[in-house]
């Protein structure tokens, strides 16, 4: 009786008498590929708001946090002794607020910062949308400052606050970054019997200060 034997459709080799080299099977998959398209063009979806900063206002606070308009610094520091009274640990990476906050800069121990009670940082932009600031590591020193402070304070300027995500994403397209990442609102979770609880897994607060465009 006669036994037929299956061949690879590759190269006529019997199977299991021989494979095809990495090289072929690589060759076949690059000659074999589909015809290039063009991207689709993304809608940039505009949205019915047209102030942007009471819209980032509304929304930051229907998630948890809170936000100020306040003029200079100074106004930054009188908000703050009235909102944390019983605080002992602040930290601020902008040397402006060292009256009030131990300066940290980069190369400094991070390991000074494991019991910070407030941590004031500045943000690129603001997202009116869905109120996150977006923040990366050359502005932080330290990326995990934002996330091991009980209460986390962010200051941004009145024209950095934009629309949409989609604009957001815009901004940042095209640019290398060693971290970086959006923030909205103050650590959350509702997992647990659909209990909604605050600073579960990082800040507790998230106080924001749009401070005037010069």
């Amino acid at each position: 009786m006669e036994t037929m034997q299956t061949k690879d459709a590759n190269n006529g080799i019997p199977l299991g008498e021989g494979r095809v080299s990495r090289e072929n099977i690589l060759a076949n998959i690059k000659n074999n590929q589909p015809s290039l398209i063009a991207l689709p063009e993304v809608e940039n979806f505009q949205q019915p708001f047209t102030d942007v900063v009471e819209k980032y206002k509304t929304i930051l606070q229907s998630i948890g946090g809170s936000v100020y308009e306040v003029k200079n610094i100074a106004a930054v520091i009188d908000t703050l002794k009235v909102q944390f009274i019983d605080t002992s640990r602040i930290i601020s990476v902008l040397p402006e607020l060292s009256p009030y906050a131990t300066f940290y800069q980069q190369g400094d121990d991070p390991h000074l910062l494991n019991d910070v009670d407030i941590a004031i940082i500045p943000a690129h932009f603001g997202v009116a949308e869905n109120g996150s600031v977006w923040v990366t590591e050359a502005i932080l020193q330290e990326r995990v400052l934002p996330f091991i402070c009980q209460h986390l304070v962010a200051i941004i300027d009145t024209k950095n606050i934009i629309a949409t995500m989609h604009e957001a994403y815009d901004k940042i397209a095209g640019t290398t970054y060693a971290f970086g990442t959006f923030i909205a609102g103050p650590s959350k979770t509702a997992d647990i019997e659909q209990s909604l609880v605050l600073g579960a897994h990082g800040p507790k607060t998230m106080t924001v200060f749009i401070m005037e465009s010069e």
